[in-house]
C-alpha cells in the first residue's frame, strides 16, 4: 500500500466528517437565529429580556462561534488535502477533478489568498455601498471568482464551485468573530445591567447575521453537489453558478417571508 494517498484518504474522510458535524451546529443555530429567535425575543418585555438574553445568548453564541470556527478549519483543511497538496506527483485524492487546480502554491496560492481578500472586499461594499447594490456586487464578485478559477487556473468545475462556497464560508465565519460576537457581547451586557444598547450594535449584529443566512442556502448546494455534472460541467459553470445564487436567494427570501406568520400558543 502507498502509505501516503491512504492517509490523504483517510485525512479527507476525516476532516469532512468534522467539517459536516461543525457545518450543522453552525448553521443550525444561524437559522435559529434569524428564523425562530429573532421573532420570540421581540414578543418580551424589557424585564423578561433581562432575564432571558443573558441566560440563553451566551450559551447559543458559544455554539454559534465555535462551530464557525471549525467548520472553516477544517474546510481549509480539506482544501489543502483536496486541492493544494497532492499526495504524491501522480495522485490527487479520490475525487478525479481534485487534478483541476495545479498544485504549485503560485497557483492555489492565489486561490486561497482570494478567500481573505474576499472577506476585506465584502466588508467595505457593505460599509460604504447601497446596500442592494452591495448585494449585487458581491454576487457578481463570486461569479467572477469561479469565472477566474475555469478560464485562467483551468480548475475543474467541481473545484471552482468548492472555492465559491469557501469564498462565502470564509466571510461568514468572519462575520460571526469580527463583527456578530463583538456586537452580541456589548448587546447582552447592555440589556443585563438595564440599559439599552447602542443602536448601532443590533444594526451591525442582525445585518451580518442576515447575509450570513442567505450565503448559507447556496453554500450547502455548491459545497454538497459532488456528483452534479449538471452543475460542475465546464461549459455551464458560470451559468449554473449565477442560477445556484439567484434560488438560493429566493429560497431564502421566502423563508423570510413566513417567519413572521409563525406564532407561538
Amino acid at each position: 500500500m502507498n502509505d501516503i494517498p491512504f492517509f490523504a484518504e483517510h485525512g479527507q474522510l476525516s476532516f469532512r466528517w468534522l467539517h459536516v458535524i461543525a457545518g450543522v451546529l453552525w448553521i443550525g443555530i444561524l437559522y435559529f437565529f434569524n428564523w425562530i429567535n429573532g421573532a420570540f425575543t421581540a414578543t418580551l418585555d424589557g424585564e423578561t429580556k433581562k432575564k432571558v438574553v443573558p441566560e440563553l445568548m451566551p450559551r447559543a453564541l458559544y455554539w454559534f462561534r465555535w462551530g464557525a470556527a471549525w467548520t472553516w478549519l477544517t474546510g481549509v483543511a480539506l482544501l489543502f488535502v483536496m486541492y493544494y497538496v497532492p499526495a504524491s506527483p501522480n495522485y490527487y485524492g479520490p475525487l478525479s477533478e481534485n487534478a483541476g487546480i495545479n498544485p504549485e502554491p503560485a497557483v492555489w496560492g492565489i486561490a486561497f489568498g482570494a478567500l481573505f481578500v474576499g472577506f476585506i472586499v465584502y466588508d467595505q461594499i457593505f460599509k460604504n455601498l447601497p446596500h442592494t447594490a452591495g448585494v449585487i456586487l458581491w454576487g457578481g464578485i463570486a461569479v467572477g471568482y469561479a469565472y477566474l478559477l475555469q478560464s485562467v487556473y483551468g480548475a475543474s468545475g467541481r473545484a471552482c464551485l468548492v472555492h465559491v462556497g469557501a469564498l462565502f464560508g470564509t466571510s461568514m465565519a468572519a462575520n460571526v468573530w469580527m463583527r456578530i460576537w463583538p456586537a452580541q457581547q456589548r448587546i447582552i451586557t447592555a440589556i443585563r445591567d438595564g440599559a439599552a444598547p447602542e443602536p448601532a450594535d443590533p444594526a451591525m449584529a442582525g445585518l451580518r447575521s442576515k447575509h450570513n443566512t442567505y450565503m448559507s442556502v447556496p453554500l450547502l448546494l455548491l459545497m454538497v453537489s459532488v456528483n452534479q455534472p449538471v452543475l460542475t460541467g465546464t461549459d455551464n459553470l458560470i451559468i449554473y453558478t449565477v442560477a445556484t445564487l439567484a434560488v438560493g436567494f429566493l429560497i431564502t427570501y421566502a423563508i423570510y417571508k413566513k417567519v413572521p406568520s409563525v406564532k407561538g400558543f
